[in-house]
């Protein structure tokens, strides 16, 4: 029996975080009681009870509206308290009248970050109703100041008393949070980038990190600097993700992934997140169906799976997902995303806008629900609320390609198109090879009188052609994407070819013409030159095409060419009247050079 009992671990040691420091060891084993009642405060959400269980009331006031690295000091280095002290008294603990107590670092974490979230809580409230008048998105969390000016004098005491190897990184990861608020970013990467080399698996700072990257270059760049361990790599993962890199190395990393966890369903989730910016639906809601099958009351990312569903039109999928989110917690602010979307498909964009307010109140930070909403206030003509919206989203996250696009939209509707261009640039930026992007890109170009930056524009459409479908719905997809057809989109040749007619370059403006029209049969067999197939058919711009080339022929002197072109127009039921007027032309021009 006695050997049983000395084999049970005690509770100092289960709840223990100290990796071998007595010092911190001591001080858990004192704290343990006050420890367990504070994190039942922070699990009640009662945060300002939790951080009084260890901090003095003083302890981290706001002292001013200024940014938490206002002064750019360096946390390593010796701060000046408000007595003035020398570094020995500084060493002994005594910073100044805001000195934190002798804690461990755990415990001052949990106060520290529970005073934190009552900061964010009371900025929420602050800001009272979505898209309200104090809700300006320029309400701040009044706690900032505090704790960062409290961490910096904590990092600073342990510096100078050659302590820092024994810092278990959670105070760096709420540094780092802290930083990244007040907008020091550069800071606030390092700070993170510490945390994770002391504790590798708080996920929580990873995001952190992942979140102040706005392009893949920047994470290539940071790589070489993080541990080189297993954590890293699903960080690369998940960073790739979120910046859109569906590229076979993202794949291949993924894959090696999945082999190590094969049941995880966040490595299947990434997946079909994969699938999705790379505009394969079909896939990306086979993988999404299959998470829901295996764990239906999982809730994470079915907001994702909403908009999949919404592309395709995929009303009946949209409905049962819908009620299963709402039977598993109505209230998750993926739940009302779900909500908001099917109202969204039905057309009923009133109801819609409700849940996706209702998931922002939730959590006023949840991306999608901003860009949702955005795209219904667009839909109910309401440019204010779309362009506040998207405004809003952009400040959850810059990597947002829909807020972007969304914004340029909406300007272009109020035609305000160097104000739209900017914002298409933008888009752009992150999504270099979707031809939706350039193609918006090269319409404001058209529009502000700049016809050589619009022809560029669309012949990068033409080459981001290669990789995705031409068509998308809101900057978000409309149609799967089935890779490389060999088809060139006939609405980009037919503008670019317009473009050149501006600029009076009329040879390569019907070179292009000649080029939208060949897209309807499709391109040649290799084996075959004759044979042809998978072409767009006749539409309305190869018409406009064929229209066009037929009054260049007539210009030309051409006419049989322009008169075989005049036919194939009447044949083809789209600019009939047009045609037959030219066809009146040609035959009086015919009958008065014969005369």
């Amino acid at each position: 029996m006695r050997d049983v009992e000395q084999q049970v671990p005690s509770v100092q040691s289960i709840l223990s975080s100290s990796t071998g420091d007595p010092d911190e060891a001591r001080l858990e084993s004192q704290e343990l009681s006050r420890y367990l009642l504070a994190k039942s405060y922070f699990d009640c959400r009662e945060y300002d009870r939790c951080s009084a269980v260890f901090l003095p009331l003083t302890t981290t006031a706001p002292i001013s509206a200024s940014s938490p690295n206002d002064k750019n000091k360096t946390p390593t280095k010796g701060t000046k308290g408000k007595g003035k002290e020398t570094d020995e008294t500084i060493s002994k603990s005594n910073l100044s009248s805001n000195a934190l107590p002798r804690l461990s670092q755990k415990a001052l974490f949990l106060a520290l970050y529970a005073k934190y979230m009552s900061g964010e809580k009371k900025k929420d409230e602050d800001s009272e109703m979505i898209l309200g008048p104090a809700d300006n998105g320029s309400v701040i969390n009044k706690e900032l100041v505090g704790i960062g000016r409290s961490l910096e004098e904590w990092f600073s005491e342990r510096a100078l008393r050659g302590a820092e190897e024994g810092n278990q990184g959670w105070l760096e990861y709420l540094y780092g949070v802290v930083l990244a608020k007040g907008k020091s970013e550069e800071d606030a990467k390092r700070w993170l980038i510490r945390s994770v080399y002391l504790c590798p698996y708080n996920w929580s700072a990873w995001l952190e990190l992942s979140g102040l990257f706005s392009s893949f270059e920047d994470v290539q760049k940071i790589v070489p600097d993080l541990p080189q361990n297993l954590m890293t790599l699903i960080f690369h993962l998940y960073a790739s993700q979120e910046l859109y890199q569906s590229t076979e190395q993202t794949y291949q990393e993924l894959t090696q992934l999945e082999e190590i966890f094969p049941g995880s369903q966040f490595l299947k989730t990434q997946r079909a997140l994969l699938y999705y910016h790379a505009k394969d639906f079909d896939e990306a809601e086979s993988v999404f169906s299959a998470i829901l099958n295996s764990d239906p009351y999982r809730i994470d990312s079915l907001d994702h799976y909403s908009n999949i569903l919404y592309v395709m039109a995929a009303r009946p999928k949209l409905a049962f997902l819908a009620q299963i989110a709402t039977a598993t917690d109505k209230f998750r602010p993926e739940t009302c995303c779900v909500v908001g979307n099917y109202y969204s498909l039905k057309s009923e964009h009133e109801k819609a806008v409700m849940y996706f307010r209702r998931a922002l109140t939730l959590d006023r930070s949840f991306l999608s629900a901003w860009t949702l909403m955005g795209h219904e206030y667009v839909e109910m003509k309401n440019t204010h609320a779309a362009i506040e919206s998207y405004r809003r989203a952009v400040d959850v996250n810059r990597k947002d390609y829909r807020a972007w696009y969304g914004l340029g939209q909406t300007y272009e509707v109020l035609e305000m198109h160097l104000y739209a261009l900017f914002y298409y640039q933008r888009a752009a930026s992150l999504r270099p090879y979707d031809p939706k992007m350039w193609q918006a890109v090269g319409s404001c170009y058209d529009k502000v009188g700049r016809p050589t930056s619009s022809i560029k524009a669309y012949k990068r459409a033409l080459v981001a052609g290669a990789h995705y479908d031409s068509q998308s719905s809101f900057g978000s997809g409309a149609s799967v994407g089935e890779g490389p057809t060999g088809i060139l989109d006939p609405e980009i040749l037919f503008q670019i070819a317009l473009m050149y007619e501006k600029l009076k370059e009329l040879n390569e403006a019907a070179s292009y013409m000649e080029l939208t029209l060949a897209q309807e049969e499709g391109p040649a067999d290799e084996q075959d030159e004759e044979t042809r197939g998978g072409g767009t058919g006749v539409t309305n711009t190869t018409s406009k095409a064929r229209m066009w080339l037929a009054r260049w022929a007539f210009s030309k002197s051409n006419l049989p060419r322009a008169m075989e072109l005049a036919n194939e127009l009447c044949q083809d039921g789209v600019e009939v009247e047009e045609a037959k007027a030219l066809i009146r032309d040609l035959r009086a021009r015919m009958e008065s050079t014969k005369a």
